[in-house]
């Protein structure tokens, strides 16, 4: 509902639109350092995002499947289709909308900056990364806590987004728009993470035998 709102405003230049683009400006201005806000605007580069989650996801396929686990390639799979889905989603978007980029991108390449792509990337692929983190339990007593997973990766997150808008890549409702889209994704990949973890350590018969037994 808010992608689809803010959707409607970049397409229509509303009154969001001119709110949005002072935020960006002043942003830009701002006494945040340029080279940190490049730092962590890079983090949404595919070149870096991709890497760290195809690392987690061979972990947790070695792990669950060491562990003998059901379906032990079904988490990590489902993380990778998750990210692929990204561009799938991103690109059309961006060439539907057309919305102009801030004056710092003025004659570059691309025509589209609504949604963002590296906002969407780094959203998707580092949460990725913690979902499969939180469901490996090798001492299901002592999981990961996935409310610490999760305000990390918020704010790592909005440090990427900050640091897109601070060296002028985008505006502020561009790397917003890019964190509905990717929660929308991973919540389906949450679901599959959650329901790989429930039985981690046992073979597909005994699970098989575990949710006859619950039936009865």
């Amino acid at each position: 509902m808010l992608f689809a709102v803010l959707a409607w405003q970049v397409a229509s230049g509303g009154p969001l639109c001119a709110l949005d683009e002072r935020l960006g400006r002043a942003l830009v201005h701002s006494a945040v350092p340029a080279s940190l806000a490049e730092f962590f605007a890079d983090l949404g580069n595919t070149v870096v995002a991709l890497p760290v989650l195809a690392l987690a996801a061979l972990h947790a396929a070695w792990r669950g499947r060491r562990a003998a686990a059901p379906r032990w390639w079904l988490a990590p799979l489902t993380a990778v289709l998750t990210m692929a889905v990204v561009p799938a989603l991103v690109v059309p978007l961006k060439t539907w909308l057309a919305r102009p980029g801030p004056p710092e991108m003025a004659g570059g390449a691309h025509t589209g900056f609504f949604p963002s792509g590296h906002a969407a990337t780094a959203a998707v692929a580092y949460g990725s990364v913690a979902l499969l983190l939180t469901a490996l339990r090798e001492h299901p007593r002592r999981p990961m806590p996935a409310a610490v997973a999760a305000i990390g990766v918020g704010l790592l997150n909005l440090a990427v987004g900050i640091g897109l808008v601070r060296r002028g890549y985008h505006w502020p409702l561009d790397a917003l728009a890019s964190w509905c889209l990717a929660g929308v994704l991973l919540t389906v990949c949450m679901a599959v993470c959650g329901r790989w973890a429930a039985h981690p350590h046992q073979p597909d018969g005994q699970l098989a035998t575990s949710n006859s037994s619950d039936a009865m």
